[in-house]
């Protein structure tokens, strides 16, 4: 029998030792309840992916590429919405830019308006204001007299010479009703009726067709430009005509401080005395078209597809308190606020002329005042005696 070689032995006494360390170990991982050594290698072996990758680190692969998936969705829904957040917040800017133009634009136009001196009527540069009355009335002239009678109840500054704006239809009127013209003729709005004067506005539309007496209703009862120019434009021998016939009849009447340039009074060059115009209402009045187209509260008249309402400039012909005979608004910037009438007050008829008054309802207010102090001075005596200006 060969006995072992001391190299031999060796070997035989390590691997005892291993078997002897893996006994141990095998029998403190049972103690444990964990598998044998073997299964654990053979179980980490058959979870090798085809990549050679273990599972343990596919599975950590598999969610950091998750995460990387959520991180870009997150990027994304992030880019999305700092893009809206951009959008929004440039809409913001150009709506506070526009929010500050508008706000600086009606502070500039004030700014400029209020550099730009207002501009004076006739009346004030004359210092016709600054005249007393014992009414102290707002209009820088006025007359008040009795038709019948001719007594002047109250004046002030009545020889001034004016512009008298829209009160020049009184005239037109009066010369289309004495040219006895058919009232029912139809009449074309044309280009030649525009105001390019003043730039006023006319809810006659070039091509609008009335009659002639629609014409007159409007031009009397609510100041229409367009309508007293085509009144005079379609007069027989033309506007030039036309006008000569107002100067003619303002002289025949004996107003000689009156003057007329065309029939709507847009014109400053069409100018007249408070006494003058006394009288131009004293025979208006006598003519019975006039004063029922210059009182009528309200009008209808079918422009084109559409019906228009047009109503009367003084809105005293709805007073009741008001006998209103003959009336006529006015208006341009160099004559103020203008009016008169033919009304019966306290049982007289009187005639009222007031010119340059500072607002649109001072020239009402001023109205009203003559009323209330006639009603109280009627009796005619007393009313002269108690005016300065009574003659």
């Amino acid at each position: 029998m060969v006995k072992p070689t001391a190299k031999q032995n060796t070997a035989k006494s390590e691997a005892r030792k291993g078997a002897r360390h893996e006994s141990k170990v095998a029998a403190r991982d049972k103690a444990k309840g964990k598998p044998p050594k073997g299964e654990v290698i053979e179980a980490k072996a058959g979870k090798r992916d085809r990549g050679g990758k273990s599972a343990k680190r596919a599975f950590a692969e598999e969610r950091r590429g998750g995460k990387t998936q959520v991180a870009r969705g997150k990027n994304r829904v992030q880019h999305t919405l700092s893009a809206r957040q951009g959008k929004a917040h440039e809409r913001a800017e150009r709506l506070a830019a526009h929010e500050t133009r508008l706000a600086i634009r009606p502070v500039a136009h004030v700014a400029s308006e209020a550099a730009r001196p207002a501009r004076l009527s006739f009346g004030q540069m004359a210092g016709l204001r600054a005249a007393d009355d014992p009414l102290d009335l707002k209009s820088s002239v006025a007359l008040v007299l009795d038709q019948d009678t001719h007594e002047v109840l109250l004046s002030k500054n009545d020889h001034a010479v004016l512009p008298i704006a829209s009160l020049t239809k009184l005239m037109t009127g009066l010369i289309v009703s004495d040219a006895r013209l058919p009232l029912d003729e139809l009449i074309t709005i044309t280009e030649e009726d525009i105001d390019y004067e003043k730039g006023s506005r006319s809810r006659l539309a070039v091509g609008t067709t009335l009659t002639r007496g629609e014409l007159m209703h409007l031009a009397l009862m609510s100041s229409e430009n367009r309508a007293a120019h085509a009144l005079g434009r379609t007069f027989p021998g033309g506007l030039q005509r036309f006008v000569g016939l107002m100067n003619a009849r303002a002289t025949m009447l004996g107003m000689k401080d009156t003057r007329y340039v065309e029939p709507t009074g847009l014109s400053s060059g069409n100018r007249s005395s408070a006494y003058d115009l006394a009288t131009l209402v004293g025979t208006a009045s006598q003519d019975p078209l006039l004063r029922q187209l210059s009182t009528s509260q309200g009008y209808e008249v079918a422009v084109g597809n559409r019906v228009v309402q047009y109503n009367n400039t003084n809105r005293l012909v709805h007073n009741p308190e008001w006998q209103i005979g003959l009336q006529k608004t006015g208006y341009i910037s160099e004559a103020g606020q203008c009016l008169v009438m033919q009304a019966r007050v306290a049982g007289r008829k009187l005639i009222m002329v007031f010119l340059d008054s500072t607002g649109k309802y001072s020239r009402l207010a001023d109205a009203e005042r003559v009323r209330r102090w006639v009603e109280l001075e009627r009796a005619p005596t007393n009313t002269a005696a108690s005016s300065p200006y009574s003659g």
